[in-house]
């Protein structure tokens, strides 16, 4: 298979950008995206070229790491998968294909098509997870958790944070994001403690950092490569309004007295 790469070049964080037509020949239909770019980037090395940078680890849609826009898609045309698992054979022979880095503000290019995603962490270090103070681990299965709420705790769990959500926004929001985070601990036992001071540092967080607002297309939930349900996003919104509801109640409270 022949294809008509346009790929988005930029040398580092401060330069401009610019697309850059590549032609690539020989593809195996059954070759991944991913192998595809290292036969480009391998016939650019052997004439003097400069390799095209991309980001990527698992490669077996685990890790979350591969990020492209792909004609428009994040991940591509192919529903339900991640970057390393879309194949060549999902192309057209002879087509053009445009790859781009995720498009976000709180998502800064670093070099071509590798983007800064640091902005996820920080979010998770403001709460996303059970602290010490809630106290030691219990034996397993020594808390019984309803089978309705343990799976849509896993179901949750299944984000592996990939941003694809806020490429697909169209105000590159991360509400589905910090919705499969909260919502998967506060579903559960152990998480239920911190729920309320979790959802609030998040969100607050999300804003700092530069994320938009939830545009209600549904657009992250259908690019989601893990399928991650936007009944997240509104978990997320119940438990912060009635968090911030508690809040303002204990502060009247305390002012009172």
């Amino acid at each position: 298979m022949n294809f008509t790469l346009k790929i988005w070049r930029q040398k580092n964080a401060t330069a401009t950008g610019e697309m850059v037509s590549y032609d690539v020949s020989g593809i195996s239909p059954d070759s991944s995206f991913f192998e595809m770019l290292d036969t480009l980037n391998q016939k650019l090395i052997m004439t003097g070229g400069d390799p095209v940078a991309f980001d990527h680890d698992c490669r077996e849609g685990i890790c979350g790491t591969c990020s492209l826009y792909i004609n428009g898609r994040p991940h591509g045309p192919v529903k339900g998968v991640t970057t390393c698992q879309l194949h060549m054979r999902s192309f057209t022979d002879g087509a053009t294909i445009n790859i781009e880095p995720w498009r976000a503000k709180a998502f800064p290019v670093i070099r071509d098509l590798i983007v800064d995603r640091s902005a996820f962490d920080k979010i998770i270090q403001a709460g996303g997870y059970v602290s010490v103070n809630t106290g030691g681990v219990p034996d397993a299965n020594t808390i019984p958790v309803p089978k309705e709420k343990s799976d849509a705790a896993f179901d949750a769990a299944t984000c592996i944070g990939c941003g694809a959500c806020v490429a697909a926004c169209s105000n590159a929001a991360a509400m589905l994001f910090i919705g499969a985070k909260v919502s998967h601990l506060a579903l559960l036992p152990q998480g239920k403690v911190e729920a309320a001071k979790r959802v609030q540092k998040m969100v607050a967080a999300m804003d700092a950092l530069g994320f938009g607002s939830c545009s209600n297309t549904y657009a992250c939930e259908a690019e989601c490569p893990k399928g991650i349900s936007v009944i997240n996003i509104a978990r997320m919104n119940r438990g912060f309004l009635v968090a911030k509801l508690f809040a303002e109640k204990e502060k009247m409270v305390k002012e009172s007295l």
